[in-house]
């Protein structure tokens, strides 16, 4: 079997056989939060199928394509559909992505996702820009050999979320009135959503807000020295004594209600860069 940096470029390869520009921004688009690519000049897609080590999207909604254009004006690569952990793929699978942007010139990556708000003063609808992570997913996408050309044995991790790309976002969101949070994500492996005793848990350790996603693009983003902006609407509010059952119609729907508040965002720190 060949190694990690074999397949990367085999990927790459396929893709440069349409796309010829670098892309400095990469985007990755999580659930109930794929309409941005509407606000895409579009110059090239593929399908997840016909990338080589690319794997499948199989969450409903989530549509697995990797689409080129411009946004703002700015060369952007982005993900409509992405990997989650509780899907069966390993961790390396889930950020494989992440590498392949990364040979195509992505300097700054933004991630969104939907999340279950636990900080009491969050609600349904809001949107929360990740200041940090706390990573309980039980896995780690940089364990087994590390490859020095992609990155250090031990990355760094003491600013996960680039400070500096925070700062534009907060321009933003001043700019067009709208309401954020700053906090820290919790990710999770899913796919059940939590009891209330573990909700309990997860907000004793610190976190605002609980996922299954991100955290595992975020660690390799930084192992390859990308910058990230990590941006999290609250889907359902995870209050242990007024908890109500959620299903995923709810979380998509309202992750559509608040999706124009994030895409005003990613389209403002994207003008920025």
């Amino acid at each position: 079997m060949q190694n990690l940096y074999q397949s990367i470029e085999e990927t790459v390869s396929v893709i440069r056989k349409k796309i010829s520009e670098d892309y400095k921004i990469g985007i990755i688009l999580g659930t109930g939060l794929g309409a941005l690519v509407n606000e895409i000049e579009k110059e090239y897609e593929f399908d997840y199928a016909e990338l080589p080590y690319f794997p499948l999207s199989t969450v409903e909604s989530h549509h697995g394509k990797l689409i080129f254009g411009k946004l703002s004006g700015k060369n952007v690569v982005v993900m409509q559909g992405r990997f989650h952990y509780y899907e069966g793929y390993t961790m390396q699978q889930i950020t494989y992505p992440v590498r392949v942007m990364k040979f195509l010139g992505v300097e700054s990556l933004i991630v969104s996702n939907a999340c279950g708000g636990m900080n009491p003063q969050y609600r349904k609808g809001d949107i929360m820009l990740m200041l940090d992570h706390i990573n309980l997913l039980g896995d780690n996408p940089l364990i087994g050999p590390n490859d020095n050309k992609l990155g250090p044995r031990f990355p760094d991790m003491s600013e996960p979320y680039s400070l500096k790309l925070i700062e534009l976002a907060e321009e933003v969101a001043l700019e067009n009135k709208i309401k954020i949070h700053k906090g820290v994500y919790v990710a999770v492996a899913g796919p059940n959503l939590e009891t209330k005793a573990e909700y309990r848990f997860l907000r004793s350790t610190g976190a605002d807000v609980v996922g299954m996603s991100t955290v595992p693009e975020c660690i390799v983003a930084n192992h390859m020295g990308i910058k990230v902006l990590g941006i999290s609407i609250i889907t359902d509010e995870c209050f242990p004594e007024c908890l109500k059952p959620v299903d995923l119609k709810d979380v998509i729907e309202a992750a559509n209600q608040a999706e124009p508040k994030m895409t005003t965002i990613i389209k403002g720190v994207v003008s920025k860069l």
